[in-house]
């Protein structure tokens, strides 16, 4: 199907700005004649009609707000999402959301429904597959039509917006400075196949506290599954090929199946080997033992996501100007339980 022809593909062609181009198509005395009619020519010549929503949101506002995540397998988005409504219900906003489930093309499909008059702004966590990709054009598009985006969690430093963050590498580096100071000195890390975004920070600040303690960074410790749907047998090569007393996970999934292995393979927990997750969701307090977990305050992140989009909705404000645009960190904590 032919794509369909925005503003920013007419401003591109004739070298002129988006405002330019939409005052032109609007007929604007502020514009001259001679430009108007070379941009109204080249409007209909490539059948260019008008985004619904930039007519939304210059008339009324739809009171919605689009929230896409990456996948409801985890927790944390379950309570990330809770925080966003329950502050966006506050305010009189509504809250429509789609999972990518790790997809690009998903989250791309996603931003154009919602983007087409349903809303008036987004709080995104991006997908594995957009940050691999490091394509952020659907996210430019719509700001460029006035549509605010606030990403939360899985941010790009490529994209100008405000963000809502934990600082994961700390996080990290300070649950396995807590294993070490229980003794641990062969930590593996459980983590996913795409090294990006968080997990990237987190592998960084797992590197950094044993650099801090002079132990020696061993490559066969770093366990690397994929998101979603675990092969078992890799996970369970790695209990058989490898010796180590903690491990480190980048989500609660992994740690949980790890501890279940683990038990499989007759260590004792925390005694022969200790085990940290990311998340501190209903599997961390109900698993057996109960696990030990780097709470990212979820509802908290939402809660922050959607007070930082709606002040964007509700307020004028120049997306071209960074200064405009701020990161909020959420400080994570340390929930002890019986798995150290």
């Amino acid at each position: 199907m032919r794509r369909k022809v925005t503003l920013k593909d007419i401003a591109r062609e004739l070298d002129v700005s988006i405002s330019t181009v939409s005052k032109a198509l609007k007929n604007s005395n502020e514009i001259g004649r001679d430009t108007r009619n070379r941009i109204q020519a080249f409007a209909r010549s490539h059948n260019y009609r008008p985004n619904n929503i930039a007519v939304s949101l210059k008339n009324k506002k739809t009171r919605n707000i689009g929230v896409i995540i990456p996948d409801i397998v985890h927790h944390f988005f379950t309570t990330v999402f809770r925080g966003i409504e329950k502050h966006a219900n506050s305010l009189g906003y509504n809250v429509i959301v789609c999972v990518s489930d790790e997809s690009f093309d998903k989250e791309v499909i996603n931003t154009e429904l919602l983007a087409n008059g349903s809303i008036d702004g987004f709080i995104i966590g991006l997908s594995a597959e957009t940050q691999e990709k490091r394509d952020y054009s659907h996210l430019k598009e719509v700001t460029d039509q006035g549509i605010p985006v606030v990403l939360f969690d899985r941010v790009t430093d490529e994209f100008p917006c405000d963000k809502v963050i934990i600082d994961d590498e700390v996080a990290a580096r300070q649950a396995v400075e807590y294993l070490i100071s229980k003794g641990k000195k062969r930590i593996a890390l459980f983590t996913t196949a795409h090294d990006l975004g968080v997990t990237k920070n987190r592998s960084l600040g797992y590197k950094k506290a044993l650099e801090n303690h002079r132990i020696p960074f061993d490559k066969n410790l770093v366990l690397q599954l994929p998101f979603q749907f675990e092969e078992e047998e890799l996970s369970r090569s790695f209990f058989k090929e490898q010796t180590f007393d903690a491990v480190l996970s980048v989500n609660e999934i992994f740690a949980v199946r790890g501890m279940r292995l683990a038990g499989e393979f007759g260590y004792r927990i925390p005694e022969d080997v200790s085990f940290i997750g990311f998340t501190d969701g209903i599997l961390s307090k109900y698993a057996v033992p109960s696990l030990t977990s780097i709470a990212q305050h979820g509802e908290q992140m939402g809660e922050t996501a959607a007070r930082m989009l709606i002040d964007k909705i509700e307020n004028e404000y120049d997306e071209t100007d960074a200064s405009n645009y701020r990161t909020e960190i959420i400080e994570a904590s340390l929930i002890k339980r019986e798995s150290t």
